[in-house]
């Protein structure tokens, strides 16, 4: 598999006790069940612990599994707001999973005022120093009760359960959200796109390489959707 490493990419793996990268079938039971790896998105989440900035927007290259996939199944009582009983559901997780990840960032055309803050050099020596410090924000491995803990490594290096293994298909997953700020469009929508693992290693799709037609329109209460402008001196110090 032909996975390109930018001049401003970061490298790091993340391990934890359990994950659980819901699918998005199985949320409204109540009764979660988790993908098999984890999607775009989450790992998008793990790499804003580490740094973000909204001058940039940060991309994943790809994820290496380095853990064989075990999952494990957990009863968690519901609670209600409205007092109702609470009810007991089961929620499955992975387990003993551990990641490397390969992620870049670009500077984020839709933030032009922030040109001044444009310092590839400065972002990228800020992030490397918040993987080394294991994340500015508690990571989580797709929910809040999954921790994850950080740390340096170089992507590839050491073994893993599926050298060699060949190709698995995990068919068509949940993506990520498109955000306004980040597309320049006045919607937000939902992308899908078929996650595939070659000896261990899964590369995604940029999210402006996905087809239109792996997407969704989200709206809500037919309100429009409008990206939020960052003041220079109120929220970005340059």
């Amino acid at each position: 598999m032909n996975i390109v490493k930018h001049p401003n990419s970061i490298e790091f793996k993340v391990r934890g006790k359990f994950g659980l990268f819901s699918d998005p079938i199985t949320r409204p039971g109540g009764e979660k069940y988790s993908y098999q790896s984890p999607t775009y998105s989450a790992l998008i989440g793990i790499v804003k612990s580490v740094y973000w900035k909204p001058t940039i927007v940060w991309y994943i290259d790809a994820v290496r599994i380095v853990n064989r996939i075990q999952t494990t199944c957990k009863g968690v009582k519901q609670r209600y707001i409205s007092g109702a009983k609470s009810k007991l559901s089961y929620t499955t997780y992975l387990r003993d999973v551990e990641y490397q990840v390969l992620a870049h960032f670009e500077f984020n055309e839709n933030q032009t005022h922030l040109r001044g803050d444009w310092d590839a050099e400065k972002h990228l020596d800020l992030a490397m120093r918040g993987i080394r410090q294991g994340g500015r924000f508690p990571v989580h491995l797709g929910t809040s009760e999954c921790r994850g803990y950080i740390e340096p490594c170089q992507f590839g290096s050491g073994g893993g359960a599926y050298d060699g293994y060949g190709e698995l298909d995990f068919g068509l997953m949940f993506h990520g959200f498109d955000y306004p700020d980040e597309t320049g469009k006045n919607e937000f929508s939902t992308r899908f796109t078929r996650q595939v693992m070659v000896d261990g290693y899964i590369k995604f799709d940029r999210p402006d390489e996905i087809p239109e037609e792996q997407k969704q329109l989200v709206r809500k209460y037919g309100d429009t959707y409008q990206f939020k402008q960052f003041g220079v001196r109120e929220s970005v110090r340059v």
